[in-house]
């Protein structure tokens, strides 16, 4: 079976569906052609999740936590104060949070961390320099390096720095489904060189995403930490940067009589005719065929097709979907596009669709405020956008723990942007 997993991952599917239209013969009358555009219009984020770490003196912890999904990692900065432009973090690349076999790494991470040189201030003699942080007489005030981050074990000048071990140790947990723990602790007390670590910055990335790079100069706001413990500007642009982001699926589309409901009844387990397929996988294929030949179905199809791709696929952030039908008045539109970045939601008018003409005049114009975010009822839900059981994640599709519920406007223990911030569906009247 063709999946969702497979658009994403491979950008290319091939489907076949049909569409029928039994208004050829109808009468003109008060009939029109219409053409329905499907825009997704999520703003586009670099990170998952992200926020700070407060200032820890020796001997002191601080922890925070987040949820992530596999293929997730995990950066941080935080400056290691006795220096100039020094910070502890991960590789550039990041701690990945899952390992090859999916299952969530925990434990003693230290291993992992490494201090940087930020390449933005000369070095000086680690705890006694007069441009230090502790005793410096302002923020950046020391000679301009105008290097690159790099590993500190890589500079060579002529400094000795403690090893990270003996500064700073950093653990793991992981509390079940998608949400993890970082506890990070100073224990700099009995090093040679006792040091506090200074607020900085954490966020949870994909593998295309850095917080850093080594080789490359520091980024905006990366100096104020490493040099001053100064988190406000690179904490205000992670996150600016940082939300939920989803794809859209291929869709399934009806006209039909009033009180139709042909897609789904609110408060009612699924019927069993494809609406599953579609909300937890975005194959609409089973559901169009259901469709096809009804009574009450005046015509139907699927869009699947971005405007201007050369084949069918997920709709992203900044591209649309379109289809045109004909219709008389008294009838209605329905429609279902399952938001990729769950178990089994899906956008959706009400059950009985909306309205075609007014008044005798074909509707036109913006009618993403009828718009409701439906839930399937079929799998039990997971963290948006981090689920292993979500499209983009899962091994395969119905991979989910069956929910055995009804069809229903979402309402669970979790946060999903509003509607009009993720889907914007529009009708104009070509004819």
């Amino acid at each position: 079976m063709l999946t969702l997993k497979n658009y994403l991952l491979a950008g290319v599917i091939v489907l076949s569906f049909l569409a029928c239209d039994k208004d050829d013969d109808t009468e003109p009358g008060d009939q029109a052609t219409f053409k329905v555009t499907i825009e997704n219009v999520t703003e586009p984020k670099a990170y998952m999740a992200s926020g700070e770490t407060g200032m820890l003196m020796p001997g002191e912890t601080l922890s925070f936590s987040f949820n992530a999904g596999i293929g997730s990692y995990l950066s941080f900065a935080t400056m290691f104060v006795q220096s100039n432009d020094l910070f502890y973090g991960f590789s550039d690349q990041g701690l990945r949070l899952y390992d090859d076999n999916g299952d969530a790494v925990t434990g003693d991470v230290t291993g992992m961390v490494n201090l940087w040189d930020a390449g933005t201030e000369v070095n000086e003699e680690p705890g006694v320099g007069p441009n230090q942080a502790p005793r410096q007489s302002g923020p950046n005030t020391g000679p301009d390096e105008n290097g690159t981050v790099e590993l500190i074990a890589n500079v060579n000048d002529g400094f000795s720095y403690p090893a990270v071990a003996d500064v700073i140790k950093v653990m793991l947990s992981h509390q079940g489904n998608t949400e993890f723990t970082v506890t990070i602790e100073n224990v700099s007390a009995s090093a040679s060189l006792s040091t506090p670590l200074a607020p900085g910055v954490w966020v949870v990335h994909n593998d295309q995403v850095q917080l850093f790079t080594a080789g490359m100069t520091a980024p905006d706001g990366l100096e104020g930490v490493a040099e001053d413990g100064d988190n406000i500007d690179l904490l205000a642009a992670l996150a600016d940067g940082t939300g939920y982001v989803s794809p859209l699926a291929p869709g399934v589309w009806a006209v039909h009589d009033v009180n139709t409901m042909p897609l789904f009844e609110n408060g009612q387990t699924d019927r069993g005719k494809g609406l599953e397929a579609l909300a937890e996988d975005g194959d609409p294929s089973t559901l169009n065929s259901s469709l096809t030949g009804s009574a009450d179905i005046l015509s139907n199809g699927v869009f699947n097709t971005p405007l201007g791709a050369a084949s069918p696929g997920p709709l992203l952030p900044g591209n649309s979907y379109s289809f045109t039908f004909k219709a008389n008045e008294s009838d209605y539109l329905s429609l279902a596009t399952m938001l990729v970045q769950t178990n089994d939601l899906f956008y959706a008018f009400g059950a009985n669709g909306v309205a075609l003409f007014s008044g005798g005049n074909p509707v036109e114009g913006d009618l993403t405020s009828q718009l409701q975010l439906w839930d399937a009822g079929t799998e039990i839900n997971e963290f948006p956008g981090a689920g292993p059981n979500q499209a983009p994640r899962q091994s395969g599709p119905d991979t989910g723990a069956d929910e055995n519920g009804v069809v229903m406007p979402v309402n669970d223990s979790f946060s999903y942007p509003v509607v009009n911030n993720v889907i914007k569906v529009s009708i104009e009247v070509l004819q």
